[in-house]
């Protein structure tokens, strides 16, 4: 299974890396280049909920070889890209089907590592699990810059090989294919879907749009007001794709709002670090992808201890003191960053992510240890989907602070130097345009003064990027607190019913 996922996590940050060498190549317009990412994250967060009880029904073994088949296969397509006219919509349409692969493999694969294992070695389990899957995300940027180098179409095959260890593990391990047939509830599916999508779509085009624009407003209220529909909907009928009496459960309900604001940072700090540091600290993609892994080091790391502590005790203990520590750490690592020492960073760095490693696999594992086996697939469905809402809400508002706030950076500081405000908006939008403004682009935009418009980004560029950590040191902070108030002691002893209850025996 972790084979399976790994082509999921490292496509979560490995395509940002090679944007230049694919608008270059393909000559791909703005608005094209963002709907490469943005196609797949959106299409990941609209139909997770949908893949999760699609698997509960179909089988999770049968929905993990589906959704390896359709990922592997639309990765090889994105890499087959033609050049010419046809190349910007080839490319977005195999990465929204990209991502649906994604959304039917990821919940039937939580769900049968979770159903392998019994609840007190769960914790363990799911440790080793996310540690792996989660340090594959940041070598994503570090893969992605080599092999860009190569070709930048290699790093969509890179999947392929992958997907067939997958599959072949897959045949070998022979996981439980066990189905729970019902009726499917396509309305439902169609509510989610829809809701999730414009709420996301909208969150994403927030930067392109402007947050006060109609389409921002009208998209994500508009989305909102589906999902209450949805939410208000599968209340009432019979068989619906989310059951949703797991919200009775308290405990459930705190460990999605813990997930939700921990991944608020989470998938935006891969792309805030890998630019700071090729920005600010003058580093190749390569080393960019190294920076990284130094939050992973102390994620992986903790999130063993984390394990641990849950199978022991329960999740508070581990999800209190990791939200306390990644706040810390956010905030020191802030204080540092207009160094431009990495010296003066890393134990930092290591830090957030070690407070990282003590709440993602327990928050993630007690909400799905809530659940009867016969809904694990829905209920990974339900934490997935939490998950890339808040990651979206991430991308979207911290990515529209670090614009703004760089961009009042540039104007204060340039304009010291005698460029003119709107000269000095070109150089911010060239920088946030091309990850770093290349010695040429400067020279366009600032001429004779380039050398010192260069040296005027890399500092500012590193405050802008120290309010966007401290904004993510206050998010968890705020998770910190709903935590230490509203999460229970105590851990799940036996398997448990949609609502916390134990499990009726099935018909036989």
């Amino acid at each position: 299974m972790i084979f399976a996922v790994a082509m999921m996590f490292i496509d979560q940050t490995i395509v940002a890396i090679a944007i230049p060498e694919l608008q270059k190549d393909l000559g791909l317009s703005s608005t094209g280049l963002q709907w490469v990412i943005n196609g797949y994250l959106l299409s990941l967060s609209a139909l997770f909920a949908f893949g999760g009880r699609i698997a509960d029904i179909m089988g999770h073994r049968r929905m993990v070889v589906i959704g390896v088949i359709v990922f592997a296969t639309a990765s090889g397509l994105c890499g087959a890209t033609p050049d010419g006219s046809a190349a910007e919509a080839w490319m977005i349409a195999f990465r929204v089907i990209q991502g649906a692969g994604a959304a039917l493999m990821m919940p039937a694969a939580l769900a049968i590592v979770i159903s392998s294992f019994p609840v007190d070695e769960r914790g363990k389990a799911m440790a080793v699990f996310f540690a792996i899957t989660g340090g594959l995300t940041a070598i994503g940027p570090l893969a992605g810059g080599y092999l860009t180098e190569v070709d930048w179409r290699a790093i969509f095959w890179v999947n392929i090989p992958i997907a067939i260890i997958a599959l072949v593990l897959t045949a070998i391990a022979k996981p439980e294919n066990e189905r729970h047939p019902a009726p499917i509830d396509f309305r439902g599916a169609v509510l989610v879907t829809g809701g999730m999508g414009l709420a996301v779509l909208g969150l994403q085009q927030a930067g392109e749009w402007g947050w006060t624009d109609a389409r921002t407003i009208g998209c994500v209220v508009a989305g909102l007001l589906i999902l209450a529909g949805f939410v208000a909907y599968e209340r009432r009928v019979a068989d619906p794709l989310i059951n949703m009496r797991i919200f009775e459960n308290r405990a459930f309900t705190i460990d999605n709002v813990v997930l939700f604001f921990l991944m608020i940072p989470f998938v935006a700090l891969f792309f805030f670090g890998s630019t700071y540091s090729q920005i600010s600290l003058g580093y190749s993609p390569g080393e960019a992808g190294l920076y990284l892994l130094t939050f992973f080091a102390g994620f992986a790391i903790a999130s063993q201890f984390g394990g641990r502590i849950l199978d022991s005790v329960g999740p508070r203990p581990s999800v209190v003191a990791g939200l306390a520590v990644a706040a810390v750490g956010f905030a020191l690592w802030a204080r540092t960053l207009p160094d431009l020492d990495f010296n003066d960073q890393w134990y930092f760095i290591a830090m957030a992510g070690a407070g990282f490693g003590l709440v993602l696999g327990p928050a993630n594992t007690d909400a799905i240890n809530r659940a009867s086996r016969a809904s694990y697939g829905e209920v990974t469905g339900i934490t997935q989907t939490v998950r890339n809402f808040g990651s979206s809400l991430g991308l979207a508002v911290l990515g529209s602070i670090l614009i703004v706030q760089n961009r009042m950076n540039l104007e204060t500081t340039l304009g010291d130097k005698g460029i003119p405000k709107e000269k000095a908006d070109e150089i911010a939008a060239a920088v946030s345009g091309s990850g770093g403004g290349s010695s040429s682009s400067l020279s366009e935009h600032a001429g004779s003064k380039a050398k010192e418009v260069f040296d005027a980004i890399q500092l500012d560029y590193a405050l802008s990027t120290r309010t966007v950590i401290y904004v993510m040191a206050g998010t968890m902070a705020v998770a910190f607190v709903i935590a230490l108030i509203g999460m229970p002691g105590g851990k799940v002893e036996a398997e448990a019913g949609e609502a916390g209850e134990p499990e009726e025996p099935a018909p036989a």
